[in-house]
């Protein structure tokens, strides 16, 4: 089913009846409680300045997520692994030097 969509929210404070009927009325279809008010012509042209768009109820709510299975997260888990040990030697690499060039340029204080 699809819903047309109002903010009437810049309209809270001119509404005739108060912003306590209009907030009653979020959230929901609020078609009954429009009609059963009995609103006025110009009432019902003053709402297409607040459309914003349509609501499809039919639409899934929430898209299905993938589960990885035990295997895809088991590559992914051997893989970091492959990589951590693969490429351990250049932050070692880089400390080594640190630590020479230290000790080089105390000798020679």
């Amino acid at each position: 089913m699809i819903f047309k969509v109002y903010d009437v929210t810049p309209y809270l404070d001119e509404h005739p009846g108060g912003d306590d009927v209009v907030l009653a009325a979020t959230g929901k279809d609020a078609t009954d409680d429009f009609e059963d008010a009995g609103h006025s012509k110009s009432a019902k042209e003053l709402m297409q300045n607040f459309y914003i768009g349509e609501l499809d109820t039919s639409a899934p709510i929430i898209p299905e997520l993938e589960i990885a299975s035990k295997k895809e997260t088991a590559n992914y888990s051997r893989n970091l692994i492959d990589l951590t040990k693969q490429y351990w030697a250049v932050p070692v690499a880089i400390v080594g030097i640190s630590v020479v060039a230290g000790f080089i340029y105390l000798r020679k204080k």
